[in-house]
């Protein structure tokens, strides 16, 4: 059966690290269009000057295109060095020991991983199965939609698509699922539409990878997609980036994979591509 949730949005509040300008002067800000919002005089701004410059302005196929250029020159992590990696972007900002897990919301300490129940182990959001591309280093290893997450609570979302309904989870409560869809708790369903798509602009068929792309269907088994897009869109807008999410992004820039995901710094990009 059915369920939308209508939930608060939550502040975005601007985390980024700043580039240094070149010369020591910014060059001075457009005015605000439809394709082009006015940047911010932070951090994002400096962002814009610099990492999205050559995103600035477009939409559609070519926003796509610039965006995939952009964040396609990455660092690549091990499956192995996903275990440490995690450890850092999803420590729990009030326990130092701890991460978060995606969809329990539950601390668990960092040294608690493994393949046992009651343990962590890494959750791939965009499900290896869609594409077939596994735990190879690219896609499978892509920290950007690897969360930490409980081993039964893994278990049971599986490699099924996103999407609204199902029964909720006893041990996951705000969760819910039924025979084809998973549907995550409020507070992070714009977390996992902002890493979808990131995995749909990043993955476009052309480094052996299969092009992964997002479309409105559930069940879409081991081809390259993952549903519903509208749900997806609509989880985003709901629930737009907190300092959580904004931080795990800069460590994952500032320490690990050193590219960015671009819908958590400009989340109207998702509309203008999709």
């Amino acid at each position: 059966m059915s369920r939308r949730h209508l939930f608060h949005r939550r502040p975005l509040l601007a985390t980024l690290a700043a580039f240094a300008v070149l010369g020591g002067t910014a060059a001075a800000a457009p005015a605000a269009t439809p394709e082009a919002p006015a940047r911010s005089a932070g951090p994002l701004g400096a962002l814009d000057d610099t990492y999205y410059q050559d995103a600035l302005g477009k939409t559609g196929t070519a926003l796509k295109g610039a965006l995939h250029t952009i964040i396609s020159d990455q660092t690549k992590l091990s499956y192995s060095q996903v275990w440490d990696a995690l450890k850092a972007t999803d420590e729990d900002p009030a326990n130092a020991s701890n991460v978060i897990l995606l969809y329990t919301g539950r601390s668990e300490p960092k040294s608690d991983n493994g393949g046992n129940v009651g343990q962590w182990n890494r959750e791939h959001v965009w499900a290896k199965s869609h594409g077939d591309f596994g735990t190879a280093t690219g896609p499978g290893t892509d920290i950007h939609h690897l969360r930490p997450e409980d081993v039964s609570v893994n278990s049971t979302r599986g490699n099924k698509d996103f999407d609204n309904g199902g029964t909720e989870l006893g041990d996951a409560p705000g969760n819910y699922t039924d025979g084809d869809s998973f549907e995550p708790r409020d507070a992070v369903k714009g977390d996992v539409a902002r890493m979808i798509l990131y995995m749909a602009v990043r993955y476009e068929g052309d480094d052996s990878f299969a092009d992964l792309e997002p479309n409105d269907s559930v069940s879409n088994g081991s081809a390259p997609n993952i549903g519903r897009l509208s749900v997806l869109k609509t989880w985003s807008e709901q629930d737009p980036p907190d300092t959580f999410e904004q931080r795990r992004n800069d460590v994952i820039f500032d320490q690990f994979q050193h590219n960015r995901n671009p819908f958590i710094d400009h989340p109207e990009w998702v509309e203008a591509i999709w």
